[in-house]
């Protein structure tokens, strides 16, 4: 049979059916990408709420932070007030004669005020306005109601003066509770502040200064005291100044909405 000739207005009109026919025919079904549709990314701020995921982490973390401190300052003041009011034996024994000055060395003023004084200073310089607070009011204020609260209050006499709570152990322990706030790695901070207060307490013991009670509760009031003002000042840190503007804004402005 011969081969029809087709014509070249016949080949175009043929093609382009041919092309239509394989975009959607049932012969020629169309394809379908089987790669996943990327969708465009979703803002930080609908991440999730509070302490799941998100904006929230910041606000739940803090929560928690400030939740631990308020216990441990809690169970402070609760040890503070039992040993002052009754004290086991072994805690009023001990009394030494004589101590290496090493170990007084930590507790002396000329020591502690110009470790304050530069803490202080660090904080101004990089603008860690609640740092600089604590620096201050987290050495000063312990101080002020072991020697003017505290040591009328429970009484408790040695060698003509009050004991409880030393007030050495009170400067030294709220000044290494700052300096533990303040640090990066806290875990050093902490083992490093531990050793030091221990080796200041027996130096005391033993030079006749103190009971081992009298250094036990001094510590514990300088945390609860110095953990209490970390969050006050916290919450100063966190309050927006006069005529800065809202949150989640630079310049005052409302945020951008969402793309969703």
């Amino acid at each position: 049979m011969p081969s029809r000739r087709w014509s070249s207005a016949e080949r175009g009109t043929r093609g382009r059916r041919g092309s239509l026919a394989g975009r959607g025919s049932p012969t020629h079904p169309r394809r379908i990408p089987t790669h996943p549709q990327r969708k465009p990314d979703s803002p930080a701020v609908e991440a999730g709420p509070a302490g799941v995921g998100g904006v929230g982490d910041g606000a739940g973390v803090r929560l928690r932070v400030g939740g631990v401190r308020a216990g441990i300052a809690a169970g402070g003041v609760l040890v503070t007030v039992v040993l002052g009011v009754w004290a086991p034996g072994f805690l009023r024994r001990g009394l030494g004669h004589g101590s290496p000055e090493v170990l007084l060395l930590p507790t002396e003023p000329y020591v502690l005020i110009p470790v304050i004084a530069l803490a202080t200073a660090f904080c101004l310089v990089k603008r860690r306005r609640a740092g600089a607070v604590l620096c201050a009011a987290g050495t000063v204020v312990p101080v002020v109601l072991n020697s003017w609260v505290l040591k009328p209050l429970f009484d408790h006499h040695l060698s003509g003066y009050l004991a409880y709570p030393s007030g050495h152990t009170v400067s030294l322990v709220a000044t290494l509770t700052v300096l533990v706030l303040l640090a990066r790695h806290q875990i050093v901070a902490i083992a490093a502040a531990a050793a030091i207060t221990t080796a200041a307490g027996i130096g005391l013991v033993e030079a006749g200064y103190h009971y081992p009670v009298d250094v036990v509760g001094g510590a514990c009031f300088a945390v609860a005291a110095v953990l209490t003002l970390s969050l006050a000042t916290t919450r100063l840190a966190r309050a927006p100044s006069a005529g800065s503007p809202p949150a989640d804004t630079s310049s005052g402005s409302p945020p951008a909405a969402s793309p969703r």
